[in-house]
C-alpha cells in the first residue's frame, strides 16, 4: 500500500502565524523597556527571544513539508518538527470525532492539535512509550479528516 499523506497545515498554521505575530510584537516592546534600562541586558534578551520567534516559524513552515502520513502496517502522526509519534496500524483501536475536553488533557493523550482545538483522537488498544511517558491516545487537527479515516480504515483492513 503507497504511503498517504493528510495535511494539518490550513488548520494549526493561521493560529500558530498569529502567535507568532504576538511573538514579535512582544519582542520590540520589551527590547525598548530593556534598553531604557541597560543596553546589553536588552541585546541578550532580544537576541534569545529572536532565536525564538525564528525557530517558531521554522517550525509552521515544517507543518506542511511534514504531514501525517498511512504508510501500510504504521501511522506517523506528526505537527511539524515540534512532535511526533509513530504508531503501528495494528495498534489503533479506534478514531474518534468527539469526546469529553478532559479526555485530551490526560497524561496519557499527545495533543498534536498544539493550539488548535483537535477534531480526530486516535485511541491505542496498547500504550506506546514516547520518552518516559506511555501515551495511549494521539489527539490532532486534520484539515480532512474523513480522508484520514478512510485512508487508515483501508490500512487497518489490509493489515
Amino acid at each position: 500500500m503507497a504511503a498517504s499523506e493528510h495535511p494539518y497545515h490550513r488548520s494549526l498554521a493561521p493560529m500558530m502565524w498569529v502567535f507568532a505575530a504576538l511573538a514579535g510584537l512582544e519582542l520590540a516592546v520589551v527590547h525598548f523597556l530593556l534598553a531604557l534600562w541597560d543596553w546589553r541586558v536588552a541585546m541578550v534578551v532580544t537576541l534569545a527571544s529572536l532565536a525564538g520567534v525564528v525557530w517558531l516559524v521554522h517550525a509552521i513552515r515544517s507543518f506542511r513539508r511534514l504531514p501525517v502520513l498511512v504508510d501500510g502496517e504504521r501511522l506517523v502522526l506528526r505537527a511539524g518538527h515540534i512532535a511526533g509519534v509513530e504508531v503501528p496500524v495494528a495498534r489503533v483501536s479506534a478514531v474518534r470525532t468527539s469526546w469529553e475536553g478532559a479526555e485530551i488533557k490526560r497524561r496519557d493523550a499527545l495533543n498534536l492539535g498544539l493550539i488548535a482545538y483537535p477534531n480526530l483522537l486516535v485511541e491505542l488498544d496498547e500504550p506506546i512509550l514516547r520518552r518516559r511517558r506511555a501515551i495511549r491516545a494521539v489527539a490532532h487537527r486534520f484539515d480532512d479528516p474523513a480522508a484520514f479515516i478512510a485512508a487508515l480504515e483501508a490500512a487497518r483492513v489490509a493489515a
